[in-house]
């Protein structure tokens, strides 16, 4: 029992020889220090909010709620896998463990009442957060065309990616922490195995469909300002992540947490300001919103390593170098045919094993913290010893991640296939893995140049995201009046609403069955005679093709029809499959520029000096 027991007044217990777990050098924290750690942990998952945003802004609107379903994914199966085994991997002491790997404290849940129990659930979350980060990280590389169900076995078992290396670096047992390795907030079992790891993922998957065949040119953001969103969130948990890494605030540790938060922000601040001008100067005095975030990512994950070893002008320099890796690295994988929508191989990656090296060119010895072993950087005149265990450390861990990756997807593949079907990722993966349907996304044109190869009738049920679909039908209906009827006849316009539209009723109009939304007729209002008079085709016609359930309308694809290619079908049999398309079809009418000359002539509002844009 550590003789210091009693000097740890969080840890004071009258009856330590009932404790069941056995006393760690980590868990040597008092009620100070549990809160930093736990109210770190609380910031730090907050970086899952980031992670989802930024990577639903780099793809494409098809898949973005596909990607934000994949990181909550990450975090339910990585966490649970965490808890059942990971923990134990890396941080295991059990009489099997050795310096590869841990064996113990599975199944983390030590009782009411042991001595350790506060502090074994602190640093149990405090490590979790890190493992859904490491997790999360390979999402956005395998973005918009990774298959969703293989993608949620792979997230149950790539903890064992990120919890092996781990223990490596941080683990007692480990070997890399018994030769001295140093890593004080994950730039390597983080930020490095998850950077391999979506390197490894994006090679193994193939580039998205079409994605160079213009080149290696980046493809347009879906939606940048949620990208630059998710940075300024990653940006505020990244300071948990490293000032928390001090594992409490007690002694002299809260210095070096003050000094890790400002030494994070120096960093940071030399990344951005060397993206800013990279991307003026390269893209001829515009500023690119990838490349500026791909920078400021690239110096927090270069710092993060040492974030309190190192002086600032220091962290400066290191985020400077950093966001230049990630600048050149994510073009370089690009040409090398590697698809990473979100750039975390050359972020992550990267400028990772930039972090896990500066330490052995640049760290201070924290004294009195014991971090580094009482040695210092080859720069610090502390020789070449922590380099040589720096860079084998980075070796170590990217060969890892990006080999246990690679054989995780070979045996998932065997099981699942990874890979989406082509006509499943040129609809995308939100109408075909989730049945959500975005509006001006294309979806209509790629079911419509598919119908030769593909027939899915449940796709075309789909409604669109944030439209609602009764009032579009009603609109695509009242131009298809308008377009029919003689302007001249009704004065140019259909009438609008008069005072006496709300008063009285006329039997047979289109209303609402609730009593409180009765919309009185008006034989003289041409807009409510138009509707009326569709009233039927809205609801659906009565006819051989057709069912009534529970009141509702229920179209019927006729049997002779089902199972039969287009080409097979005659032309009644056409003419009948697209009349049901037609009634069924949200999307199918496209304003042209006749449309909007039409507008001018009745609305008289507009002039025709604004041209029509298509």
């Amino acid at each position: 029992m550590d003789a210091n027991w009693t000097s740890h007044m969080g840890l004071r217990s009258p009856n330590l020889t009932n404790t069941t777990v056995n006393l760690q050098e980590s868990f040597e924290i008092d009620l100070e220090d549990t809160n930093w750690i736990l109210t770190s942990s609380f910031i730090i998952f907050t970086m899952q909010t980031g992670f989802g945003m930024l990577e639903s802004g780099c793809v494409s609107i098809k898949n973005e709620a596909n990607i934000m379903m994949k990181n909550l994914a990450d975090i339910s199966l990585g966490g649970l896998t965490y808890w059942i085994f990971g923990y134990g991997m890396s941080f295991g002491e059990g009489p099997l463990s050795n310096p590869f790997i841990g064996v113990g404290n599975f199944l983390v849940d030590p009782p009411v009442g042991d001595a350790l129990m506060g502090p074994v659930f602190a640093s149990f979350l405090f490590q979790l957060s890190f493992a859904t980060t490491a997790t999360t990280i390979v999402s956005g590389a395998m973005a918009e065309r990774c298959n969703f169900k293989a993608y949620c076995l792979f997230s149950f078992l790539n903890t064992i990616v990120y919890c092996v290396p781990a223990g490596w670096v941080w683990g007692k047992h480990g070997f890399l922490n018994k030769l001295g390795a140093v890593d004080i907030a994950g730039s390597g079992p983080v930020h490095l195995v998850g950077g391999s790891s979506a390197f490894a993922s994006a090679l193994m998957l193939g580039p998205r469909l079409g994605r160079y065949a213009r080149g290696t040119a980046p493809l347009p953001l879906g939606n940048p300002v949620n990208a630059v969103m998710g940075t300024f969130v990653l940006w505020w948990g990244w300071l948990a992540f490293n000032s928390g890494s001090t594992y409490g605030v007690s002694g002299a540790k809260w210095q070096y947490a003050a000094r890790a938060a400002v030494m994070t922000m120096m960093g940071s601040f030399g990344g951005g300001c060397f993206g800013l001008l990279f991307s003026l100067i390269k893209n001829k005095g515009r500023a690119d919103v990838m490349e500026l975030i791909n920078s400021v990512l690239g110096s927090l994950v270069s710092i993060t390593a040492g974030c309190f070893l190192f002086r600032a002008w220091e962290s400066l320099v290191i985020g400077m170098i950093g966001a230049g890796i990630a600048s050149v690295a994510a073009p370089m994988f690009d040409r090398l045919r590697v698809d990473d929508p979100v750039g975390a191989s050359a972020v992550h990656g990267a400028c990772g094993l930039w972090g896990v090296i500066a330490v052995g060119l640049f760290a201070d010895n924290p004294i009195p913290m014991d971090t580094t072993n009482g040695r210092s950087g080859l720069f610090k005149g502390g020789g070449w010893y922590l380099l040589g265990v720096q860079s084998l450390t980075g070796l170590c861990l990217a060969a890892w991640g990006a080999l246990v990756t690679m054989a995780l997807l070979w045996g998932i593949d065997l099981l699942l296939p990874i890979r989406m079907e082509p006509y499943e990722e040129l609809l995308g993966a939100d109408l075909t893995e989730h049945r959500i349907r975005h509006g001006q996304v294309g979806v209509s044109r790629t079911v419509s140049a598919l119908r030769p190869y593909h027939r899915s009738s449940s796709i075309e049920q789909v409604g669109s995201i944030g439209v609602n679909t009764g009032h579009s039908l009603v609109v695509d209906k009242l131009q298809e009046i308008q377009n029919k009827r003689s302007w001249t006849k009704c004065g140019g316009k259909l009438q609008t609403f008069t005072d006496d539209a709300v008063e009285g009723t006329r039997p047979g109009t289109f209303k609402n069955k609730g009593f409180l939304n009765k919309r009185p007729g008006n034989p003289e209002n041409d807009l409510h005679r138009a509707i009326d008079s569709m009233a039927s085709e809205i609801n659906g016609r009565q006819s051989k093709n057709e069912n009534t359930e529970n009141g509702h309308i229920i179209r019927v694809v006729p049997k002779e029809l089902k199972g039969k290619k287009f080409k097979e079908l005659s032309v009644s049999e056409l003419e009948e499959l697209g009349e049901m398309n037609a009634s069924e079809d949200r999307f199918r009418y496209r304003f042209t520029e006749q449309d909007y000359v039409e507008d001018i002539e009745r609305c008289k509002t507009a002039t025709t000096s604004v041209p029509w844009i298509d």
